[in-house]
């Protein structure tokens, strides 16, 4: 039974709220009195704020919204910020009203648009605000998480839907929402609806906060000693939390039965080399790692054995503020300042709140304890005064260790003043684009009212609106010379041609990406990795990845460049102009800009070439290889996100007639690879996309792959690449780096002999092609033979090898032998 069934046969305010206590009441949830006030107003038709604190139920306040709009027969909208949240809550809500009352939107998939409750990303209401107005099938919105209606780039899809959805019952929930006054009057005159405010400090788990100076590793032995576990120790860096999480491993956390309970629940779970390995022994040893390069299978497993009480400390960045539930007892903040990718600067109330708030939860603790560590210099003044005490003279010679250079001074009146503080007030961040006046003139009718009413109605000052208005005037004046509108004989404006919905979402140049690939000759031996390209140009700047094949990409031009004996100042010169991969830039740059004069709403994005899955596939590495070559280890979860964005685009975007078999080869060694890593990121999606096959309505958990030898034709390209790997490295003459993938193989020896016949060896698209590779299918082994594309075309040399099914489908990779290197 499901809550739906629980429905009464009218939308009665008194009905509805008995039925949802009495549900509430069986799941053993006792409504706190908040959530009963809420509750309250929505059943009577009221918008509601809710401003109560991190674990006082606002979830449960959500589940009602939702149980009273189906009881009047209204769709209703709730919103998250972020992809995976959605997610979440999509499977929840399947768990609780039945998957057939339960859809969900992205960018990435839509599974049952056209049910009464769906989960979104705000941006995904908000374009369809514009698009449809009051006329959208909108009863009710949920917005979750609302202070991100503050976010500088974001925060317009937090403000629309209020603009343009006055049909609707709106309930905006936060823990950090600050002054709402604005919003409560606001709110009111749209909708007609009065708009109350359930507002409290008062915490289920109340929380006692403390500014210490002992050294942070004493701070951490008391709390454990103390019984105050788990502690979320709170870093501003991802290389902070793994360097505090590592210098942890001298405390002894646990009991021998806890470590046996740890492994137990790990059970044959797969780490890969690198931060696999050191995350294996951390959790093992009862220390969690938390920050947003981790793989997403790192950070689920880091939070199933938090909430199944195993770990007693976890190091993290503020990625776990933001909506992850886990029994945390004790927030240990290392700081109050945070570099926010322009500055460092102090946290902001609600930041410190927000984070704050993840200590004490209901069910688990009585109270929560939240203390902020003092400064480093501080911390080692207080022990030499401590050191020094008594002693007059010791103490007049005492120098004291001063901050840091850079440091953003903060102290124990900074801590003060952020615990007593209000979060602060949320401000505007509305802007304009090309693709929401597209939209709304989409919406049909009088478009000039339309947009004034959007671009004098909204938040914003007299004079942002006054320079919103000039900048949609720019647009539409654009949009007018290139033939996108236009003007018919009653005066109104109209799009000439059809402009499918969500066409500014997901990858807002897919149809640029679409006509580009015209551009190219299937003929061409490059053709499948020029496609590749043309995609990776649209997708979003994986930046920590750039950077680094950045910086990989000036060490060898210098290394070559002291080679021949260049001079220092003309190397740094030369250096300026070297950058990351960029295939096909001049021929995308000169197609996009003859694209942009057509489609002038692309003005808003920008084209971006780049080589990531392409420079992995052409290096024919692994992704572990790929990681420690450009020393991302920190950042692997990054790029495994960017290679299955890379995969699904691909998969998405590219029409079916433009897919040769080695496209199909490449799109489905790129799908395998991903999964082979973390099987959780195209799971989800793949479920998502077929939502009526068994599983649809839980969350997936398993995180096993299934065998990498199953899907043939992805393997196929894995032993390929296997193979050309070591072909690129022998060519180059790299035996170490040889030696080390085939510890027991003589590479020196056997290449010596292949160059005093040939002075090359060839690796381009001819060389890697499939015509160059034989195998022999045997039960449990492939036999393979690479051949060389030696410089006479006379293909007589190659590499042997066996592959070992069973051991590759353990490893998720081609595992392979060689055999031999020779002439046949």
């Amino acid at each position: 039974m499901t809550l739906t069934d629980l429905l009464p046969g009218s939308p009665d305010p008194d009905a509805l709220f008995e039925a949802f206590t009495a549900w509430s009441e069986e799941q053993g949830l006792s409504l706190y009195p908040a959530q009963q006030e809420a509750l309250i107003e929505i059943v009577s038709g009221a918008n509601l704020i809710l401003s109560t604190p991190t674990g006082s139920g606002k979830s449960m306040v959500a589940i009602g919204a939702h149980f009273a709009a189906l009881a009047d027969d209204r769709t209703t909208f709730y919103t998250a910020p972020i992809k995976a949240l959605v997610s979440e809550k999509f499977f929840a809500l399947c768990q609780v009203f039945g998957p057939e009352n339960v859809g969900m939107m992205t960018g990435d998939a839509q599974v049952n648009p056209d049910a009464p409750i769906i989960c979104c990303t705000a941006e995904i209401l908000a374009n369809l605000a514009l698009r449809e107005g009051k006329s959208a099938d909108v009863g009710q919105v949920i917005m979750d998480e609302f202070h991100f209606y503050a976010e500088p780039d974001r925060g317009w899809a937090w403000q629309i839907p209020i603009i343009e959805l006055p049909q609707a019952q709106f309930i905006l929930m936060s823990a950090t929402l600050g002054d709402v006054t604005r919003f409560v009057s606001d709110l009111s005159r749209r909708t007609g609806r009065p708009t109350a405010v359930v507002s409290s400090g008062e915490r289920p788990v109340p929380l006692l906060y403390s500014y210490v100076t002992t050294p942070l590793h004493e701070t951490i032995e008391e709390l454990l000693k103390t019984r105050q576990a788990p502690v979320y120790i709170v870093h501003f860096t991802q290389a902070a939390a793994l360097e505090q999480a590592s210098a942890l491993m001298s405390i002894n956390m646990c009991t021998r039965a806890e470590k046996d309970a740890i492994a137990e629940l790990i059970g044959n779970f797969r780490f890969t080399a690198g931060f696999g390995k050191t995350l294996s022994r951390l959790v093992r040893h009862g220390i969690g790692v938390h920050h947003a390069g981790m793989l997403p299978k790192y950070r689920r497993l880091v939070e199933l054995l938090a909430q199944a009480g195993l770990l007693k400390v976890i190091c993290g960045t503020d990625t776990l503020g933001v909506g992850i539930n886990l029994p945390i007892r004790t927030v240990l903040f290392t700081g109050l300042n945070k570099f926010d990718g322009i500055r460092m600067r102090l946290l902001k109330a609600r930041e410190f709140h927000q984070i704050a708030g993840r200590a004490g939860r209901a069910g688990y603790d009585t109270v929560g304890t939240v203390i902020v560590q003092a400064p480093e210099h501080v911390v080692e003044n207080e022990k030499a005064v401590a050191k020094a005490a008594g002693d007059a003279k010791k103490l007049r010679k005492l120098v004291k260790k001063k901050p840091p250079e850079g440091f953003v001074g903060w102290g124990q009146p900074t801590f003060d003043r952020l615990v007593s503080a209000e979060p602060e007030p949320l401000t505007s961040s509305f802007h304009v684009s090309h693709s929401m006046v597209l939209n709304v003139i989409e919406r049909g009718g009088d478009a000039f009212a339309n947009m004034r009413h959007l671009l004098t109605d909204n938040h914003e000052s007299p004079a942002a609106r006054r320079a919103h208005i000039r900048r949609t005037i720019g647009i539409y004046k654009g949009l007018r010379t290139a033939g996108i509108v236009e003007q018919d004989a009653d005066g109104g404006i109209r799009v000439t041609d059809d402009l499918q919905l969500g066409f500014a979402l997901n990858q807002p140049l897919s149809p640029f990406a679409v006509a580009a690939i015209e551009l190219l000759d299937e003929n061409s031996p490059s053709y499948a990795l020029d496609v590749v390209s043309i995609v990776e140009a649209v997708l979003e700047d994986p930046r920590q990845i750039l950077y680094a094949q950045q910086n990989k990409a000036k060490g060898e031009a210098v290394q070559q460049m002291k080679a021949d004996g260049i001079e220092y100042e003309e190397r740094m010169a030369l250096l300026e102009n070297v950058t990351h991969p960029k295939p096909l830039a001049e021929l995308l740059e000169a197609a996009f800009e003859s694209y942009r004069k057509g489609h002038p709403w692309v003005a808003d994005q920008r084209l971006s070439p780049k080589g990531v899955a392409r420079d992995m596939y052409e290096q024919g590495m692994t992704f572990v290889e790929y990681v420690s070559y450009y020393q991302l280890a920190r950042s692997e979860g990054l790029v495994l996100r960017y290679l299955a964005d890379a995969y699904k685009a691909l998969r998405q975007t590219v029409p079916e007639d433009a897919k040769t078999e080695e496209l199909h080869d490449l799109i489905e060694w790129l799908g395998e690879l991903v999964r082979q890593v973390d099987s959780s990121l195209l799971d989800e999606w793949e479920q998502l996309r077929n939502p009526g096959e068994e599983g649809a309505g839980a969350m997936p958990v398993d995180t096993a792959p299934p065998a990498v030898t199953n899907n043939v034709r992805a393997f196929r390209v894995l032993v390929r690449n296997a193979l050309f790997r070591r072909v690129e490295l022998a060519s180059q003459a790299r035996y170490q780096e040889l030696s080390e993938l085939d510890p027991g193989f003589d590479w020196r020896t056997a290449m010596d002999e292949y160059f005093e016949e040939y002075n090359s060896l060839g690796t381009g698209p001819d060389a890697r092609g499939p015509a160059l590779l034989m195998i022999t299918v045997e039960k449990d082994r492939w036999l393979v033979r690479q051949i060389f594309d030696d410089p006479e075309g006379d293909h007589d040399w190659g590499i042997s090898a066996e592959v070992d099914l069973r051991a590759s489908d353990e490893e998720g990779l081609a595992v392979l032998e060689i055999t031999a290197v020779d002439r046949l």
